[in-house]
């Protein structure tokens, strides 16, 4: 069994950490630079910092979020929303990133996948997957902010993401996402199962039962959580003791 990965996901409007339900009617929940550092201290694995209306503007406006972060904060960070072109993710990577989260340029441009995991590698490249169940009991895949339907079926868009290049899968399911009713485990478990490249689940942390429930239940190999931390529910200390205490392995 691999040691999970315990991620903080944190947002960012117009300077502000925000929280949402279903990736919409997003609310301030702080600063995204003090929320790091204080998850970092916390003893956090990675941070994701997702810019949430980079979908409006077609660019990211992280950078300067992500430098003041490293000066303090010093385990891998993500950033995602708007990585559109080569040098949005050589902007995002020499501002201190180590890797990138794409969503929507990926399925408008699979190839993009190619080019820059060639060009960066792949360990650099997160195809970020927002996923939401359709009455046929599938799940398609939607981008823009989990906003448009892309016509994709979840399962094999990530199956392709991983033959394309990508070195890691971030998976969001719509429905449950800052619901704090626990995370899809169908979901997560029939993604983990279609590739072989790390599978962060993401959307609807909020209890230690919903983590645990859901790795007893998948192979995913990082919990990302947002309102589980940011609205103080639990704490990454308490989680990975609890995690210890269920024989789950975690990084110390």
């Amino acid at each position: 069994m691999n040691k999970t990965r315990v991620i903080a996901r944190i947002d960012v409007k117009n300077e502000h950490a925000i929280k949402g339900i279903h990736l919409e009617g997003l609310r301030k929940v702080g600063d995204p630079n003090e929320m790091a550092k204080s998850y970092y201290s916390d003893g956090v694995d990675e941070i994701i910092f997702m810019d949430a209306v980079a979908a409006y503007y077609d660019r990211n406006s992280l950078s300067h979020i992500i430098e003041e972060a490293c000066k303090d904060v010093f385990v891998p960070i993500t950033v995602g929303g708007g990585i559109r072109t080569v040098e949005d993710i050589r902007k995002a990577l020499s501002s201190g990133a180590d890797k990138v989260a794409i969503n929507t340029k990926a399925i408008s441009d699979p190839d993009f996948i190619v080019k820059a995991s060639k060009m960066f590698g792949s360990q650099c490249i997160v195809v970020s997957i927002d996923g939401k169940k359709k009455s046929s009991g599938q799940w398609e895949a939607y981008t823009d902010n989990g906003r448009e339907p892309s016509g994709l079926d979840v399962i094999k868009w990530a199956s392709e993401s991983e033959k394309l290049g990508a070195g890691e899968i971030m998976l969001t399911s719509i429905d449950s996402e800052g619901t704090k009713k626990g995370f899809d485990l169908e979901l997560c478990d029939a993604v983990s199962k279609a590739v072989s490249i790390p599978v962060i689940a993401s959307g609807g942390a909020g209890t230690y039962d919903h983590i645990s429930s859901l790795l007893r239940s998948s192979n995913v190999d990082a919990i990302a959580m947002a309102s589980l931390l940011h609205y103080k529910l639990s704490d990454i200390h308490r989680l990975k003791s609890e995690m210890i205490k269920d024989g789950f392995k975690v990084r110390l």
